[in-house]
């Protein structure tokens, strides 16, 4: 049954929990789980575990769900709200046309129309496959990866417009490496028994995918083996996710005449001016790739290329085809996630809709569900913050003056963006009510142009990289922004109800998490301006790779999954962020009035809340195939290790919980890695 009770954003984590006296609901809210904690665990064994292993011992991940807790599985309830939304203005349709109500409200109105959908099975898609029969030669096949680049579908090259990684005032070009429909790389060549069970999930997606546009049995697994063999090939140019950190040795800017002497097969100015842009220079990002693909554009035979391209486009519109794509589709993510059953039409389309569409949703969203009082107190906090991590800067051992200097001018010119965009996004789109696929194509169209035009240009500032109503915050160091939705400004992470303990444990380490990132291994290499640029002294920051080189072999020894271990070094920009949020917070809290002082709240004093809420703050319980995915390819470290790695190295933790040296998880003061 679907609740259509629509609540205040904070409603979300106002419902009560349970108090030390054993009663179900109380009107004061206490903000600790308590019937969540695991009492028999030490905090310093395991203080994830001791926080939510009742929780975690009794959470049931729904059959359509790959986790569930906090986090970004706070998305889940955010999808319900965006659901109500949907069901409402969809249900009328006389809303003006060009409104967003009437765009969102249709768009989503098409979607929920399986039958018309299924009517037409793969008839919508058949333009395209016609197109590619039709490809000739190597500059036919490049004309029509220029189309597709008009439609954001990028199967063999893959492009985006952004700001110069040296000349920040300005977007270019940037290439980067793509071609593959596994989750990585290196899914390629592993050989244990779970990616070898995605490698045939994934080669039978293929298969299926030929055989419901007509193949037989036998010709459509030939065509998966075609593909599944090109895809390999371009693997193997394939930087890692970790040599992908070095932001310098990903940046390669070149003349596009120069790179059309370089490839005797890709035509770049062509392609350019199929695409509708007159570029000079660009970043090619993995040099290697191109070089790759300019060989195999030549020895590959033409047939072999179009099945690839017949399969890469059945792939991208595999979900807004009829019921049997869709469930191919879904038997192969499964494998990838552990994940058995569907969502629902209703939630799959609440998704497409925040994916295609999300700043026109995000627009209804905020205004039925945003409190805009938290804005200001999420800024103040932003502010305390920055403070704090001044604080710090100041104080640090291993840095010279000069490069203190720099930081704190960088720290202090990160932009502020909080709960929703002052500028939305504006959708130039047509939507009609009765055309699901053409209304993708039209909006996958409009997102293209709006990459295209930014092209030549500054950008702009006002921008946003994610929709109001997603549980996420970031980063960006082109533009030395920190970006926090209306989506996580909400329990556990942040309430207005609450003591300064639990949202400075809360959005108060996310905050800090984030002006980190400004001085993570990547970060650290852009300046205030957004620019790749060398702004400390060559003995500071050999000091700063040594320091963080500790982490990486530290969170190497953590494990997952009994045999799988976090890879310390892709994780090692979210595990500095992680280790140095929690000391900015703390701080931070400490200039508050609860902080200074030491009056315990149902039995915690202000220091266990602090520690309680960022344990809080990454509840997750997952799917064992969703973690081995997420290990793989994910630069965060998993949640208990979000929480237990660094409290290891967080002192006031010692102090608040006790720990002894017999304790799992302590570490003597020597071993307790500090950067920031």
């Amino acid at each position: 049954m679907k609740n259509k009770l629509l609540l205040p954003l904070f409603a979300l984590g106002a419902a009560c929990t349970s108090d030390p006296s054993g009663d179900n609901m109380t009107e004061e809210r206490h903000f600790v789980d308590v019937a969540a904690v695991d009492s028999t665990i030490r905090p310093g064994d395991n203080f994830f575990m001791r926080v939510n292993g009742t929780w975690y011992d009794t959470a049931k991940i729904a059959d359509d769900q790959v986790g569930v807790g906090s986090y970004s599985f706070l998305n889940i309830p955010q999808k319900q709200l965006l659901e109500n939304i949907l069901e409402e203005v969809s249900a009328s349709p006389e809303h003006p046309k060009g409104s967003i109500e009437q765009k969102v409200g249709d768009f989503y109105a098409s979607g929920m129309d399986t039958a018309a959908i299924n009517a037409r099975g793969y008839s919508p898609v058949q333009p395209v496959l016609d197109q590619i029969d039709q490809i000739q030669s190597i500059p036919d096949l490049e004309a029509f990866l220029a189309s597709e680049i008009k439609t954001n579908n990028q199967s063999l090259i893959g492009m985006r417009v952004s700001p110069d990684d040296q000349n920040s005032t300005i977007n270019i070009i940037h290439l980067s490496q793509t071609g593959l429909g596994l989750p990585d790389r290196d899914y390629y060549f592993k050989t244990d028994e779970s990616t070898l069970d995605i490698q045939k999930a994934y080669q039978t997606y293929l298969t299926t995918l030929f055989e419901l546009t007509g193949s037989s049995a036998a010709d459509a697994e030939k065509a998966a083996t075609t593909v599944y063999g090109i895809e390999k090939d371009l693997a193997e140019s394939h930087k890692t996710r970790i040599e992908r950190r070095v932001v310098k040795e990903n940046y390669h800017k070149v003349a596009v005449a120069d790179l059309d002497k370089d490839h005797t097969q890709i035509n770049w100015s062509s392609i350019f001016e199929n695409v509708g842009l007159k570029a000079d220079s660009l970043d090619i990002r993995q040099p290697a790739y191109y070089e790759k693909l300019d060989k195999m554009l030549a020895s590959v035979p033409l047939e072999d290329w179009k099945t690839y391209l017949k399969a890469h486009t059945l792939s991208s519109y595999a979900n807004f085809l009829s019921s049997p794509f869709e469930k191919a589709s879904f038997e192969y993510s499964k494998v990838v996630s552990g994940q058995s059953k569907q969502l629902t039409r209703a939630q799959e389309m609440v998704q497409q809709v925040d994916r295609q569409i999300g700043f026109d949703l995000g627009q209804l969203y905020v205004k039925r569900y945003f409190n805009e009082d938290a804005k200001q107190r999420v800024l103040d906090l932003v502010n305390n913050l920055q403070k704090s991590f001044e604080n710090r800067i100041n104080e640090l051992d291993w840095m010279s003056d000069s490069t203190k200097t720099q930081a704190k001018e960088k720290l202090y010119s990160i932009t502020k963006k909080i709960g929703y965009p002052d500028k939305w996004r504006e959708y130039k789109v047509t939507i009609d009510r009765d055309s699901y696929f053409e209304n993708v194509v039209e909006l996958r169209k409009d997102a293209a142009k709006y990459q295209l035009d930014k092209f030549g240009k500054a950008p702009d500032k006002t921008e946003w990289g994610t929709t109001p109503s997603t549980v996420t915050a970031y980063y960006n160091p082109s533009l030395n922004e920190i970006v926090f939705p209306a989506g996580i400004l909400q329990y556990p992470y942040f309430d207005q109800n609450a003591d300064d303990a639990i949202n400075y444990g809360g959005i108060g380490m996310v905050i800090g998490h984030e002006l980190t990132h400004a001085f993570d291994d990547q970060g650290a290499q852009f300046d205030k301006d957004g620019n790749l640029k060398n702004w400390w002294t060559a003995e500071d920051y050999e000091k700063f790779k040594a320091k963080t080189q500790q982490l990486i072999e530290r969170y190497d020894t953590f494990t997952v999954l009994d045999s799988v271990h976090v890879k310390g070094a892709m994780t090692i920009g979210e595990n500095t962020a992680d280790n140095g949020g929690i000391y900015i917070a703390y701080d931070a809290f400490k200039m508050t009035d609860q902080g200074k002082g030491n009056t315990p709240i149902d039995g915690y004093t202000p220091d266990q809340r602090f520690c309680y809420s960022i344990a809080r703050i990454w509840r997750v319980k997952t799917r064992d195939e969703f973690m081995r995915t997420y290990v793989n390819t994910n630069s965060h470290s998993p949640a208990m290790w979000r929480v237990n790695g660094p409290l290891m190295n967080f002192e006031p933790f010692y102090s608040a919980y006790d720990l002894q040296p017999t304790d799992q998880n302590y570490k003597p003061e020597s071993e307790r890695i500090k950067i920031w």
